[in-house]
C-alpha cells in the first residue's frame, strides 16, 4: 500500500498539517523540521498524491500546449522554450500535436479540461475557437500560440506573417525572378493565409511579376516533394523561376525534388525560400534561404502570457505580442 501522510507524520514526530506545509510551503517551516519530514519522506518511500491536491485546489500545475505539428522542428524548439519557462513558474508542461486535424485538437482541449490544467497554449488548427471560448469561460486561461488573436478574446503570441510572406517574395523579385509560385497549405491555417496574402501585396508592387498557388494537403517535407515533382515534370517554358514555400519543410522536399536528378538547378534555373529557419534549412545541399520568426521567444513568451492571464481583470484587455520576421539570404536564391 502507498505510504501516507499520516505515516510520515508519525515518522518525523510532526502533525499531518506540519508535513503539508513542508511540501507546499516550506518555507513556514523551522529547517531542522524540514529536514526531518524530508529525511522520513526518504527513509518511508512517500510519493505525494498530486491528484488529491489538484481537486482540492480546483487547479493543477500543468499546461496544456496543442501545436500543429511536434514533428516540425520549429514547433519542438518551441515547446523546449515553453518547458524551462514553465519550470521556471512551477509548472510542468504537457505536449498534444493536433496533426492539422481539427477532431485532435478538439480532443486534446477536453482531455485538459478534464486533468484541470493550469491553463492552455495553443496553435489552433482553423478559425473556429468555440470550444476555447467554452474552456475560457468556464476559468481556465488559453492564449493562441503562432497565430495572432487580435479578433479574439484572447491573448496571442505571434510573427507577422503578412510581413513574412511580403518580404520572401520581394526578396525574389530583387534577384531579377517574375514568374513566382506559392506553395502550401491547406489554406484554412491562418499562418498560410497570412503568409500568401504577404506574397500577393509583394508581387502586386513589382511590374510583370506574376504567382502562382500551388496548394498542399500538409506542410511536410513529403508533401513538397510531391509538388517538386509535379513542378519538374512541367516543361521549362511552363515551370515558375523562383517557389516560396510556407515553411522550411516543404521547401526541402521540393529541393530534393528539384535536384534529385540534376536536370534542374536551384537557383540557377529555379529559386527557393522557406519559412521558419529551422536548422536544417542552412545545411541543406543548397543552404536554403529562409523567413526566420523567433521559436524560442514564441513558447516563452506564451507561458508569461499564460501567467499572467490568471491575474488579469475583466476590464483589462488580452495582451498580444505580434514579433517581426527577419530575411536569412543564403545559396538557394543567389540572383538570376
Amino acid at each position: 500500500m502507498p505510504v501516507s501522510m499520516r505515516e510520515v507524520a508519525a515518522a518525523a514526530s510532526v502533525s499531518i498539517g506540519t508535513v503539508s506545509n513542508v511540501l507546499n510551503a516550506p518555507d513556514k517551516v523551522a529547517p531542522a523540521t524540514v529536514h526531518r519530514v524530508h529525511k522520513a519522506i526518504a527513509e518511508l518511500g512517500f510519493v505525494r498524491n498530486d491528484a488529491a491536491r489538484q481537486l482540492k485546489a480546483g487547479r493543477s500545475r500543468c499546461v496544456g500546449l496543442i501545436v500543429l505539428d511536434v514533428g516540425n522542428p520549429f514547433f519542438t524548439d518551441l515547446a523546449r522554450a515553453a518547458e524551462r519557462q514553465a519550470a521556471e513558474n512551477n509548472l510542468t508542461l504537457l505536449l498534444g500535436t493536433s496533426d492539422d486535424d481539427v477532431a485532435r485538437e478538439h480532443m486534446y482541449i477536453e482531455t485538459f479540461d478534464e486533468q484541470r490544467v493550469f491553463g492552455v497554449l495553443v496553435s489552433p488548427v482553423g478559425g473556429d475557437l468555440s470550444r476555447l471560448e467554452a474552456l475560457h469561460q468556464r476559468g481556465t486561461p488559453v492564449v493562441l500560440v503562432d497565430r495572432n488573436g487580435q479578433d479574439t478574446i484572447f491573448p496571442s503570441v505571434a510573427v507577422d506573417d503578412v510581413a513574412g510572406g511580403a518580404l520572401a517574395c520581394g526578396h525574389l523579385c530583387e534577384t531579377g525572378r517574375r514568374r513566382l509560385a506559392f506553395v502550401g497549405g491547406p489554406r484554412g491555417l491562418h499562418q498560410v493565409a497570412d503568409r500568401l496574402r504577404g506574397a500577393r501585396e509583394a508581387i502586386a508592387q513589382v511590374p510583370c511579376a506574376t504567382l502562382e498557388v500551388i496548394e498542399t494537403q500538409s506542410l511536410s517535407v513529403l508533401a513538397g516533394r510531391a509538388a517538386g515533382e509535379e513542378i519538374r515534370r512541367r516543361p521549362a517554358s511552363e515551370r515558375p523561376d523562383a517557389v516560396f514555400c510556407a515553411n522550411d519543410l516543404l521547401a526541402i522536399g521540393i529541393l530534393q525534388a528539384l535536384t534529385m536528378l540534376g536536370d534542374i538547378s536551384v537557383p540557377s534555373d529555379i529559386a527557393l525560400i522557406g519559412y521558419d529557419d529551422i536548422d536544417f534549412a542552412q545545411s541543406a545541399v543548397v543552404p536554403l534561404s529562409s523567413i526566420s520568426q523567433p521559436s524560442r521567444q514564441l513558447g516563452s513568451s506564451a507561458i508569461e502570457l499564460l501567467v499572467d492571464e490568471t491575474s488579469r481583470s475583466a476590464q483589462t484587455p488580452p495582451r498580444h505580442v505580434l514579433f517581426q520576421p527577419r530575411l536569412v539570404v543564403r545559396a538557394s536564391t543567389a540572383p538570376a
